[in-house]
């Protein structure tokens, strides 16, 4: 017999998505558009709320930690490029360190190395993540109905002082800068920055580099000659880093990031935590290691000549657009393992890159039979074989 029931009663107030514990058991669930929007808004998380990619700074497949830097690279924490444009040396890391009891395990820190107490008019020094124009659609810049955008996270370091976060336009060449203060040396605090809307210039609806946050740490006179922009405008270099210290005035001067969230809108919500593997995906769509070190599997190989090993390699996620290969080199770092033996060779060339995948083989001192198949492996505690396609 078939029981009759009210099914407005199972449209509870959230969390209690069951009416109750016996029509729980027998798996009646109310899908109610009430429900539904509290799942997907709970404690104010709205999925993918947060436009940073690691703002938690748990993911770094390059390294956890960079010495002797000069230059600019993506170097540690996925995501985020370090930009030291003539001013110092630095060593950069992930740190197991963070504010007690936020949720947050890892951060990333820069360290003075080499100082630089008197910066050149054009020098800068600059901690920055870069967004793809098509993923800030729903900021709406350009039109009349734009969004302002809130940056929160936690920072730390032993040089107290004023710093400077940065909006930065690549397709319109405009930016907008706002100060925020570290009040304690070497403390966590927190800190919150909301940024107009700006109606002119939208972003190109595409893969390219469209758009920065960028948080910098020292700068010479051609970036703080002016008076500090606080609206959007189109590029005046002298406008952008008004008041901003210097880090690199002393060697062990370090900075020190955590928990970033940009978010639409003029409020800081709950930073949003992802999924390891959720979070691991968006990163690996701009850089992704297929091996790292010792005896690790690169794959099944065909001998396509006598000196020449083919291994296709499938990307777990679409990349970006233009795929680089980045592959260690040197004395028998890899081998194919194959009926009758082993055969040692130094390194790949990748061929025939797509957003999905790479073809890869090697043709010089690989000595095999043509036509065998083996499993190709690392074999070396620096072997690698990586992809990148970085805005």
């Amino acid at each position: 017999m078939t029981r009759a029931r009210d099914v407005s009663r199972l449209v509870t107030t959230p969390p209690n998505i069951y009416a109750t514990d016996s029509e729980a058991s027998l798996g009646y669930l109310s899908l109610s558009s009430a429900s539904s929007t509290y799942l997907t808004q709970a404690n104010n998380r709205t999925a993918f709320k947060n436009l940073i990619i690691n703002g938690d700074m748990q993911v770094a497949q390059r390294s956890s930690s960079v010495a002797s830097i000069t230059t600019n690279n993506y170097y540690t924490v996925d995501r985020w490029s370090f930009e030291p444009y003539t001013l110092g040396t630095w060593t950069m890391t992930q740190e197991n360190d963070a504010p007690t009891g936020s949720g947050f395990r890892k951060s990333s820190k820069v360290l003075c190395t080499t100082a630089d107490a008197s910066p050149a008019a054009g020098d800068a020094l600059i901690f920055v993540h870069r967004f793809e124009g098509q993923n800030l659609q729903q900021i709406a810049k350009g039109t009349s109905s734009a969004k302002e955008l809130t940056v929160s996270f936690w920072v730390k370091s032993n040089v107290t002082g004023t710093y400077i976060a940065e909006l930065r336009d690549i397709d319109n060449t405009r930016q907008v800068s706002k100060s925020y203060s570290i009040s304690a040396s070497a403390t966590w605090e927190k800190k919150t920055i909301t940024f107009p809307a700006d109606t002119t210039g939208a972003l190109d609806n595409d893969n390219g580099d469209s758009f920065r946050v960028q948080f910098w740490l020292a700068a010479g006179s051609n970036f703080t000659s002016g008076t500090l922009n606080t609206s959007w405008a189109s590029i005046t270099d002298a406008n952008r880093v008004v008041g901003q210290v210097n880090l690199a005035a002393s060697t062990n001067n370090y900075w020190q990031i955590t928990g970033v969230q940009l978010e639409v809108g003029s409020t800081a919500t709950e930073f949003e935590f992802l999924p390891a593997d959720v979070e691991l995906a968006q990163c690996q769509r701009y850089y992704y290691v297929h091996v790292k070190g010792d005896a690790a599997p690169v794959g099944l190989g065909t001998a396509f000549t006598t000196n020449r090993i083919d291994v296709y390699i499938p990307f777990p996620v679409t990349m970006r657009g233009t795929v680089n290969s980045k592959i260690s080199s040197g004395t028998n770092h890899f081998y194919v393992a194959r009926a009758g033996g082993i055969s040692y060779f130094s390194s790949f060339i990748a061929n025939s890159s797509t957003q999905n995948g790479a073809l890869i083989y090697y043709a010089s001192d690989l000595t095999i039979t043509s036509g065998v198949g083996g499993h190709v492996v690392t074999n070396t505690a620096s072997s690698l074989l990586a992809f990148e396609s970085e805005l």
